[in-house]
């Protein structure tokens, strides 16, 4: 039988096989590239692909494919067979021109306008810091993706752009402190992806689910997520059998999927694998969706990765872990064991409380879908408002240096739970699981971004705020004449013009709402609100600083996300419309002459009716209530032009039709009932 290191990046084309594979002189050519940037070296690539593709066919494929990420949310792949036929024999080929450059229509995937449907020729090409895998029998090459004029459509382009911005300023940072050897600064990152599994056969039934990806009706299970009886609890051996196999799959493309458990809400699990750098972190995440989905079918299960799949227990979110490390090892956000003496660290805390402030706007919109929307604020995720929690001890160091005290680092205490278990030692501050942006040891988790999201746009966010803030230092720091005292300075200055982002309590309560108005922080609850922040001049000025995205670029991506959230909110309309006319209506007037029925039949008995009057009177209000709402829905959602209108008059109207609907599924008969309820959805597996 195989073992995990057996079968632990046996489908990828990683530095171990271009090692064994190539040529030495190809490979060291290919890593310079890898590790350093810029183009490959005359020849190389055609040696590289013959090299590729040899190894990929004795894997059993046939077939290669650009494997890319437009603004979708999800990937795209365009397979061409290895087959060819040259002097009239077939043969097995890949060109270093086709592993390089590839050409997909770009005209049917999101421009924001930069493409008309007739300017039709994209670009596809190979990303070579990830690395090739294949799924499927087809060799997936990892690409960006831009237009005919080279405008980036896609999420890789960008997010590379921010890795090489944070590398060359935290560069410029590291250097001050006096280290000459590190080559590169990397962002890293690790994606914790929550998730539902509920029965395929129940999610056939629910044409929500089918079409929307979460329920539109369903009234409260009488059982929730109340005795926190799921989280960490024993997992049923139908999920553990699709986690096995789930942990094979993913351990085949290199994803180190590592720690795996039940999520508080019923039926709601998680994945979480170790850190990477944060472009292959962002490819693997995708990886992660796909093969959730792929997985669950196997095993009778439909995988849910919506944000609020089922109302009134908790959504599913993506926890964001970000930090930073050298080409040498050395984690940047690390405190060290004295943090108070640490002047680098400090200063780089100082940076990202600084970026998070000063573009608090940005990093929120990033996160902001119509899914999303759902989650956030529903006191199982933060509210709509950044804020960045340190913890004790940090507070108080930073404290301590505002005031002129001498600081101090906390001892780690010590305590004995039983003479017979041993000693645990204390950690020198608590974690807040209600923070938007907590410091967790030796890196931020952000825990913002939804299930179904790509990492990739937070990140590129994150990585040029903080880039941004280290550029700004150094310019300060480079002309020092007094670097330490200098150094010291600027922690404070930072830490007094920033200090209202700081925030170590319960981010869920309604008093963070009105301290976070107190302090002037941005209140963005909505995904139009938080959108046009990304055009707002500040920050377009940010990005063309470092060369992310231009201008124009922005304002594609700015109608990109409030169109697709026009469409997201009005597919649910519609969707929303026609089941509760075809299929709960019905429904609610067959059970209602069944009642009439009854009581005509208990009346003629000379029975008392009183009880069943009071019943069917109650069910015709709710039948007259829906159909007057489905009215009113269809009415708003055809007129409706902008997000603003969906998110203001839509959005109601569809919580409005809901409320009366999931009334009728709590008197209508269970046989009469259309579609599987909560409690069958979130307990049948």
């Amino acid at each position: 039988m195989e073992g995990i290191l057996d079968i632990f990046a046996s489908n990828v084309y990683n530095d171990k096989v271009m090692k064994d594979e190539l040529p030495a002189y190809v490979y060291e050519s290919l890593k310079k590239t890898i590790e350093q940037g810029g183009p490959l070296e005359d020849g190389i690539a055609d040696t590289v692909a013959s090299s590729m593709k040899d190894w990929a066919i004795r894997k059993g494929a046939t077939h290669y494919t650009h494997w890319f990420q437009p603004m979708t949310g999800i990937t795209a792949e365009k397979h061409d067979s290895f087959l060819m036929i040259r002097n009239n024999v077939p043969v097995m080929e890949l060109r270093g021109k086709e592993l390089i450059k590839g050409e997909p229509d770009a005209s049917s995937f999101p421009s924001g306008g930069l493409r008309a449907t007739f300017e039709a020729r994209g670009y596809t090409t190979w990303d070579a810091t990830s690395y090739a895998f294949i799924k499927d029998k087809t060799l997936c090459i990892p690409t960006a993706f831009c237009s005919y004029c080279g405008e980036p459509l896609d999420n890789k382009t960008p997010l590379l752009r921010s890795m090489d911005a944070l590398n060359k300023q935290a560069l410029r940072i590291v250097r001050l402190f006096g280290n000459t050897t590190a080559s590169r600064v990397t962002p890293v990152a690790g994606c914790e992806q929550e998730y539902f599994l509920i029965d395929k056969k129940q999610y056939d039934k629910r044409k929500d689910l089918l079409i929307c990806g979460r329920t539109l009706f369903g009234a409260k299970s009488p059982k929730g997520q109340e005795l926190n009886d799921h989280y960490f609890g024993n997992i049923r051996e139908r999920v553990q059998n699709f986690m096995r196999e789930l942990d094979v799959e993913l351990w085949k493309l290199g994803i180190t999927a590592k720690t795996e458990h039940n999520e508080a809400a019923p039926a709601q699990h998680e994945i979480a694998p170790i850190y990477t750098t944060v472009n292959i972190a962002a490819d693997h995440n995708q990886l992660i969706m796909e093969m959730l989905k792929k997985v669950a079918e196997h095993h009778g299960l439909a995988c849910l990765l919506h944000e609020k799949p089922f109302e009134n227990i908790n959504g599913s979110g993506k926890h964001n872990n970000w930090s930073i490390a050298t080409n040498e090892g050395d984690m940047l956000l690390k405190p060290g064991k004295n943090p108070s003496q640490n002047k680098r660290f400090l200063l780089i805390l100082a940076a990202v409380l600084r970026a998070v402030d000063e573009y608090a706007g940005l990093l929120r919109q990033s996160i902001a879908t119509a899914g999303n929307d759902h989650r956030l604020g529903s006191h199982e995720a933060p509210p709509g408002i950044i804020s960045v929690y340190l913890g004790a001890e940090l507070t108080e160091i930073l404290e301590d240096m505002l005031n002129g005290r001498a600081a101090h680092d906390r001892t780690r205490e010590k305590f004995h739970m039983s003479e017979t278990l041993p000693v645990l030692f204390k950690d020198t501050c608590d974690r807040n699981r209600t923070s938007p942006f907590a410091f967790t040891g030796n890196k931020f988790e952000f825990r913002m971004p939804g299930s179904s999201c790509s990492v990739s746009d937070a990140n590129t966010v994150i990585n040029t705020i903080v880039a941004d803030s280290f550029k700004y230092f150094a310019d300060i720091l480079e002309k020092a004449d007094d670097f330490d005292t200098l150094v010291d300075e600027l922690i404070k200055d930072t830490v007094i013009k920033h200090r209202r982002i700081i925030f170590n309590g319960n981010n869920y309560s309604n008093e963070w709402v009105e301290e976070a108005k107190k302090r002037g922080l941005p209140i963005l609850n909505s995904t139009p609100e938080a959108v046009d922040c990304l055009i707002d001049k500040k920050n377009v000025q940010l990005f063309e600083r470092f060369g992310i995205f231009s201008k124009t670029d922005l304002v594609s991506r700015h109608e990109i996300k409030l169109e697709n959230y026009c469409k997201i909110i009005s597919i649910e309309s519609r969707t929303m419309i026609e089941i509760a006319k075809r299929e709960i209506l019905p429904a609610a007037m067959d059970y209602a002459r069944n009642v009439y029925s009854t009581v005509l039949m208990k009346k003629d008995l000379g029975l008392d009716i009183s009880s069943d009057k009071i019943l069917a009177s109650h069910i015709s209000d709710n039948i007259t209530n829906l159909s007057n709402c489905i009215s009113k829905l269809e009415n708003l959602t055809e007129k409706s032009n902008d997000a603003y209108d969906f998110k203001t008059k839509v959005v109601p109207a569809m919580k409005e039709l809901r409320y009366f609907a999931d009334t009728l599924e709590c008197v209508v008969s269970k046989n009469y009932w259309p579609m599987p309820t909560y409690s069958d959805m979130l307990y049948s597996v």
